[in-house]
This record gives C-alpha cells, sequence and structure tokens, in this order.
C-alpha cells in the first residue's frame, strides 16, 4: 500500500509540473502579453500596477532567471522542497496519523487553488488531485484501524494519574464539552475538570500525590500492558522478517559469489571469455 500511494504521489507531481509549465507557454517569449491577457492582469487596478506585475515577474530569479519561465520545486513563497519535509518515526501508528494529517492539508490546498481558477481544464485536474487525496486519507485510515491496539501511539501507556485531568487554564468563558466532560474518547475514563490549577498544584505537592479518580486503570495493569504490547510488536517484527541474505530484487546468485579460484565473478567472465578465445 504505501509502494502504490508513493507512486502515485511522484505521477501528481508530474500532473502539477505539467499543468505549470502549460499556464506558463509563452511566458519567456511573450511576458507582456501574456500578462496583458490574464485573469491577474484584469483584475490590476491602472497600467502602473500592469507594469510593476510585469517587472517583478522579471526580476524574480525563481520565476525567470533560475528557471527559465518553468515550473520549480518550491513552495508558495519560493522555499526549495527539502528531506526536512519527510517525517518518520518508525512506529505505524504515528506515521499513519501523519500521512492522514498530511492528506488533509493537501486536500485543503487543493480546494483553495480551485477557488483561484476560472480554467475548467485546471479545475478538473485540480479536483481529480483533490479527490485522490481524500481516497489516500481513507486508506490510512483503514491501515491505522487495522493494527489494533493502536492507541496510545508506540508501546509505553500514559500515567493513569494524569490521563484523565483537564486544566482550565484560561480566563473568560469556560466551555464544557466531551473534551473535558463525560468519558474520554480512547480510555473511556471521566474527565476530571480541575476549576483551578494553581490552588490543585499545591495541594498536590506540585502534582506528586495526585491520586487516581475516574479510571479503572492502575499503574500495575498499565505495567502489565507495556510488557504484552511491547511482546506482541516484537513479535510481529521478527515474524516479517526473513532469515538469510535479505534482497530488493531476485536474480542469480552466481552472479555476487565468487568462484573457486577466488575471482569476483566479473573478473571470471573475463578470463573465461579469455580462455574461449
Amino acid at each position: 500500500m504505501l509502494m502504490d500511494i508513493a507512486t502515485e504521489e511522484f505521477s501528481h507531481l508530474e500532473i502539477v509540473g505539467a499543468t505549470i509549465q502549460m499556464l506558463l507557454t509563452g511566458v519567456n517569449s511573450e511576458l507582456k502579453n501574456t500578462a496583458d491577457e490574464s485573469d491577474l492582469t484584469k483584475m490590476l487596478d491602472g497600467k502602473a500596477a500592469k507594469e510593476d506585475y510585469i517587472h517583478q515577474a522579471m526580476i524574480n530569479p525563481h520565476f525567470f532567471l533560475l528557471s527559465g519561465g518553468g515550473p520549480t520545486v518550491t513552495d508558495s513563497q519560493g522555499i526549495p522542497w527539502t528531506g526536512a519535509f519527510v517525517n518518520v518515526m518508525g512506529d505505524l501508528t504515528v506515521d499513519f496519523r501523519s500521512n492522514i494529517g498530511a492528506e488533509t492539508r493537501a486536500k485543503m490546498v487543493y480546494e483553495n487553488l480551485m477557488a483561484f481558477t476560472d480554467d475548467p481544464l485546471v479545475k478538473e485536474s485540480l479536483r481529480f488531485l483533490m479527490t485522490r487525496e481524500v481516497a489516500h486519507f481513507q486508506m490510512f485510515e483503514a491501515a491505522l484501524e487495522s493494527i489494533q491496539p493502536n492507541f496510545p501511539p508506540g508501546i509505553l501507556q500514559s500515567d493513569p494519574r494524569y490521563s484523565n485531568k483537564y486544566f482550565n487554564m484560561s480566563n473568560g468563558t469556560e466551555f464544557r464539552g466531551p473534551w473535558n466532560e463525560g468519558q474520554s474518547p480512547e480510555f473511556g475514563e471521566e474527565w476530571q475538570y480541575i476549576e483551578e490549577p494553581f490552588k490543585h498544584v499545591l495541594e498536590t505537592d506540585g502534582l506528586l500525590n495526585e491520586e487516581l479518580e475516574g479510571t479503572e486503570r492502575t499503574e500495575e495493569i498499565v505495567q502489565q500492558n507495556n510488557k504484552s504490547l511491547s511482546e506482541l510488536r516484537r513479535a510481529e517484527i521478527e515474524s516479517a522478517n526473513t532469515d538469510g541474505i535479505m534482497q530488493w530484487h531476485e536474480f542469480n546468485p552466481a552472479l555476487v559469489a565468487e568462484n573457486e579460484d577466488g575471482e569476483s565473478p566479473k573478473k571470471a567472465t573475463k578470463s573465461k571469455r579469455k580462455k574461449a578465445s
């Protein structure tokens, strides 16, 4: 699934790049005429504003000098793409949630872009890309649900003394809802609303003497769950690994094994050819 989605995302880059390239057709040789006919110019107020737009386009190194008017791998502010955008935590429940968030933001980017164009074909392309983000969202969501248990992320469970505490840390109108009253959605614990956090901290000696309230979880249960889940995840990882040499592609082992004379396969092949000649 991950390889399939990743491959499709590369194709999305091609679609976006091709769309931008077609929209920029004629920018180099007919920059002024292109600007005159653009929807943006129609919205500009007066000749001075239009000339300023042309001037900015011509002196912008990312747009004109460095890329020659072609698309660049940057965001809307000209910041180039780097590996820093790749976030991996080594836990599938974390990575799937991160991917769901990324698909959500990508969907909204396409939705916002559709509001900035009247071109029906561009809108059709953007709608297709937006729809695929929605599809990927559901795929990651389904994959996350297939991992049980998947909350909290990782292995270690949360401390039951603090997992259901809600601290009223702001001034003004107090709002109550499922985030601070009733049961918590994952553990089913009763939310404990701390009306006066400062007073509560003093009474519990800096929360060191916090007592269990509104939960059936205990420290003993938590430690048992930590151990059992750790063993479960370890077994899953070990079962997924194969014994022996791991390889991403199947090929003839003879091509990488040394022959009886100790020669490398490449040298051995050359020597056999010489003998044959």
